[in-house]
């Protein structure tokens, strides 16, 4: 049966009030920022693809995006990244308080820059555990880490300790790259290992990395780190609006030498005027609510200065010996 005249009008006003009203709020809506090429970002925003830089380099090596698979790899990994947006944005935060830790030791060890952004990609930087036991920042597994002296136990395990990780990380990227002479190679080995990716060396008779069929994980390794790198270091070109005040301030703490047994680490955070929170917080390699150290170790141990929680307190480093026994 037909529907009357009015009924028909009414409904077709109703229609056109609410697409009106829907197309309004959708172009009103404003997005973090920027767009990757200038311009108010809007909801079309979050529908467009970015342009990429006209060259892009990786430890100071050059990515050849003529090449039409490099190109849209890179792409790839920009856009994974800048619409996962609530992982991005913390990476980006954690970026600010961990990566002044991580830069010294890079360069004092003489790896490029460039490998900092390697956490990104390996962790988020953060002391993630792989469902293969890869653990901390830089995803060590158990017997790299012993091999490379680390002290791993139920009660120490320093794949957890950041200084000492990312040390043991120079040392595998160095040796790499004398055995490489790139590193962007020394980069894929560690995602895949000298022997993975020594296999394909000899198979596909190639050793540029862009020139060589990978894993997926490791093929697809270099550009997540290289779009990590571009938000991190541009993160409105991304769409990620972030204050310098939002992002995560550095840590703030002394440190305290320890060679002797500590029964219990409440008891030892509250004489140092913390708590076991905090301790443990900036501690994370220590496993367990004691230590028993090894004979004749000394462990340094930080704790959180006064005011640790005002990011405008001054960073403080001073070491007290302290000796239980």
């Amino acid at each position: 049966m037909d529907l009357p005249r009015r009924n028909i009008a009414i409904i077709a006003t109703i229609v056109m009030t609410l697409s009106l009203l829907l197309f309004t709020t959708l172009n009103g809506f404003k997005g973090f920022g920027s767009t990757a090429t200038g311009g108010t970002m809007d909801s079309a925003y979050f529908n467009r693809p970015f342009r990429l830089p006209d060259e892009v380099a990786f430890a100071g090596e050059r990515m050849p995006l003529e090449n039409f698979d490099t190109k849209e790899s890179l792409e790839r990994e920009i856009l994974v990244s800048a619409y996962r947006h609530s992982s991005t944005i913390l990476i980006i935060k954690r970026a600010n308080r961990y990566l002044p830790v991580i830069e010294p030791i890079l360069k004092k060890n003489g790896i490029p820059d460039d490998f900092k952004f390697l956490v990104a990609a390996e962790s988020e930087y953060s002391n993630m555990i792989s469902p293969a036991g890869a653990t901390g920042f830089w995803q060590i597994m158990q017997s790299t880490g012993r091999e490379h002296g680390l002290e791993i136990n139920n009660v120490v395990d320093e794949r957890y300790h950041l200084e000492k990780s990312t040390q043991l990380a120079c040392d595998f990227i160095r040796k790499s790259y004398e055995k490489y002479g790139s590193w962007t190679m020394a980069a894929a080995s560690y995602n895949c290992g000298r022997s993975g990716l020594d296999t394909q060396i000899s198979i596909q008779k190639k050793n540029n990395y862009y020139d060589l069929l990978l894993t997926e994980e490791t093929a697809r390794y270099i550009f997540r780190v290289v779009a990590y790198k571009l938000i991190i270091v541009d993160p409105s070109a991304y769409g990620f609006d972030i204050e310098e005040d939002e992002l995560y301030p550095e840590l703030k703490y002394h440190e305290v030498e320890v060679k002797g047994e500590i029964a219990d680490f409440s008891d030892f955070a509250a004489s140092y005027g913390t708590n076991y929170k905090l301790l443990k917080f900036l501690n994370p390699w220590l496993r367990q609510p004691y230590l028993n150290p090894r004979q004749g170790k000394t462990y340094l141990i930080k704790i959180p200065a006064e005011g640790m929680r005002n990011p405008e307190s001054i960073e403080s480093f001073s070491r007290i010996y302290y000796d239980s026994q």
